[in-house]
């Protein structure tokens, strides 16, 4: 039987090793040692990691490479990165929008990263921005599924058309309902706003991905409204609170009773090591808080959580590209989680969780699935995260559609090797 791609000879995230691919019309049809027979193309994965592609999960892709329009962010602050959106927001054109995303989706799919859900603003009354990433997801609908929140970031009640304009986005075939209740005038109305767009998830069928106490405020609880209209609305597994940040800041009792609502509602988390390291704690001196949520209790009580980039070069964060490894490195870094079990699971939080947040259908490194796959310069997922590992080659559906050579350095050294290839450093009791 002649195949469409073989590799060779790879690693897989479970610890498997010597194992072959195999891939027909664009789906896995086998993973086992030593196939036999010819393809299309053969690729030699020399003992190094395959996995499936990278997923970010929180994004503002309508934002993405506008760094320095108007103005840069001078504080770095959040609030300033708010104001700065408010200035370039009447200043976007549709066909601007669609060039830097574009962009942005080329440098993801060049990273491996071939599932993005990124959050379109919906507070502008043109929907610019959502009509041109709708028609943005249907360009790269054949190498990259986008999926795309409706999103009033300047808040569903306090913005004066973001009840209408929230309507209309998802009208249009927006995917999933937003919400940033922290950012409503009173927490009166930000809970009032968590109720009434669970119940437009509920009524339309949508998922629902809610910004939710994105503070250092320990009050800030709308994940507890979060949680139990989840629960009320019988919308488990369609639910996710992103970001969670004033959770670092709240008493270990509150926790205690909040984290087993999480629980029991059904909801997914999303933290973003990134954007919430930097933007966080900003208004202490010393000690000064991390400002991420609380990965492992959360993790230690069976609540989902995935990791996401959140910003790229933006008017909120003037870093990042779009490297879902940085992001797992970040978080480990900064919880701190660096068990060996807790490196492991990063990975996951930047593949398999995400994905399983989404409802991404075919995804997978397994039989069956559809043939999205990276082949990574590194031993195994841990030296993935700690290198920051090369994406050799990417492949959608069956076909190579990003290649990057090696990352190997010449050295002109008497008595020492002339290459050094940063894979090789892998400990040689990996696990």
């Amino acid at each position: 039987m002649a195949f469409d791609l073989i590799v060779k000879n790879a690693t897989l995230p479970d610890g498997r090793t010597g194992q072959d691919i195999a891939v027909a019309a664009g789906k896995i049809v086998a993973i086992e040692p030593g196939i036999a027979a010819e393809a299309g193309r053969v690729i030699d994965a020399a003992a190094q990691l395959v996995a499936p592609p990278f997923v970010d999960c929180h994004f503002h892709m309508d934002a993405t490479l506008s760094l320095g329009m108007p103005r840069m962010n001078q504080s770095g602050t959040l609030l300033e990165g708010i104001a700065l959106w408010g200035e370039l927001k009447p200043l976007l054109t549709h066909e601007a929008v669609i060039e830097r995303a574009l962009r942005y989706c080329d440098l993801a799919v060049s990273q491996g990263l071939l599932a993005v859900r990124s959050h379109v603003d919906i507070c502008d009354d043109r929907l610019l921005a959502v009509e041109a990433l709708i028609e943005v997801r249907e360009k790269v609908k054949p190498y990259l599924d986008l999926q795309l929140v409706a999103f009033p970031q300047d808040g569903y009640y306090r913005f004066p058309t973001s009840v209408k304009n929230l309507e209309r986005a998802l009208d249009m075939g927006v995917d999933v309902v937003g919400g940033i209740p922290h950012f409503e005038r009173t927490m009166a109305d930000g809970a009032a706003s968590v109720r009434a767009l669970c119940e437009i998830g509920a009524e339309r069928g949508l998922m629902v991905d809610l910004h939710c106490d994105e503070s250092d405020d320990p009050l800030s609880r709308h994940i507890e409204t979060l949680a139990a209209e989840t629960q009320r609305l019988g919308l488990a597994g369609r639910v996710t609170g992103s970001h969670l940040t004033s959770m670092h800041s709240m008493d270990n009792y509150y926790v205690s009773k909040l984290l087993p609502l999480m629980k029991e509602a059904g909801v997914f988390a999303i933290a973003n090591p990134l954007i919430n390291i930097t933007l966080q704690g900003r208004h202490d001196t010393y000690p000064r808080r991390r400002g991420l949520t609380r990965i492992p209790e959360m993790r230690a009580m069976g609540i989902p959580v995935a990791l996401g980039q959140d910003c790229c070069m933006d008017p909120w964060y003037g870093l990042g590209s779009g490297d879902m490894l940085e992001v797992a490195h970040m978080g480990v870094h900064a919880v701190p989680m660096t068990s060996r079990e807790a490196i492991r699971w990063a990975f996951e939080a930047v593949t398999t969780i995400p994905a399983q947040l989404m409802g991404l259908e075919g995804y997978g490194l397994a039989v069956g699935k559809n043939a999205d796959f990276v082949l990574l310069q590194a031993a195994d997922t841990i030296e993935a995260i700690r290198m920051r590992a090369a994406r050799l080659a990417v492949i959608r559906r069956g076909k190579v559609i990003a290649e990057t050579a090696p990352r190997v350095a010449q050295l002109a050294l008497e008595g020492r090797p002339a290459l050094v290839d940063p894979s090789h450093y892998a400990p040689r009791a990996a696990n």
